[in-house]
């Protein structure tokens, strides 16, 4: 388990003195990258062997949105490779020890000279060393999208939403879709299945379902092809 402290800080709050998803979400990117970093196998090292690291899915469940000034720790572990895919797992830890929130995610390792996928090569496997995966329940990877969403206003991909890739990142992706969640709705679990790859000057159509217990956005292009599909489960 790689590890990290932090402290709330007032940036990464929202209007009543929480930490956002949007930040929980940059808080277990970050860990990954640090750890990535540390072991010699980070942004540099990427670009060098014309390798990135691509989300294809989420799954984040919050136990409680710590306040501004708490202190908490960040973990990540990996917990599987195999192929071109790559398996971890994220928490977020009190002062106590009590969990603020897990995740878990899969990544695709893709070639930048041809956007296909490339096998994780042996310096990787050596690197990362796998632990045991986080005691959660499980949701299924794919995203059943409900019919009859309402298609909103669409959004152009500005300089803002890119990340060191040069495309919207995952995070962007969940702030953009959390926009259209009614005015109060707490997340308690945000599942996110990526599709597509979405650049600068990109058009985003948002498509919105309410179901009784979810709120599903999917983030499509002017053609319909899925970008993302983001499911959000309400805090009770």
């Amino acid at each position: 388990m790689y590890t990290f402290d932090s402290r709330i800080r007032y940036s990464e709050t929202d209007s009543e003195g929480k930490l956002t998803m949007a930040s929980i979400i940059n808080y277990f990117q970050d860990c990954s990258t640090f750890q990535s970093e540390d072991l010699g196998l980070g942004v540099a090292k990427l670009r060098q062997m014309h390798l990135v690291w691509v989300l294809s899915s989420w799954q984040i469940v919050v136990e409680r949105y710590p306040a501004l000034g708490e202190r908490v720790a960040i973990g990540t572990v990996p917990y599987g490779l195999k192929g071109f895919l790559g398996y971890r797992n994220f928490l977020m830890m009190d002062e106590k020890g009590e969990y603020l929130a897990k995740a878990n995610s899969l990544w695709s390792l893709l070639d930048t000279r041809t956007n296909k996928p490339a096998a994780v090569p042996q310096i990787m496997m050596e690197g990362y060393r796998l632990g045991e995966k986080l005691e959660m329940d499980y949701a299924p990877r794919r995203i059943a999208v409900p019919l009859g969403g309402v298609l909103r206003e669409p959004v152009v991909v500005r300089q803002h939403h890119l990340d060191t890739n040069h495309h919207v990142n995952n995070q962007q992706f969940i702030d953009i879709a959390m926009d259209y969640l009614p005015e109060g709705f707490a997340v308690k679990q945000v599942r996110a299945e990526y599709k597509k790859q979405a650049f600068l000057g990109d058009v985003l159509m948002p498509r919105v379902a309410q179901t009784q217990d979810n709120v599903c956005v999917t983030l499509e292009n002017q053609e319909g092809g899925l970008y993302v599909a983001a499911e959000f489960a309400r805090l009770d």
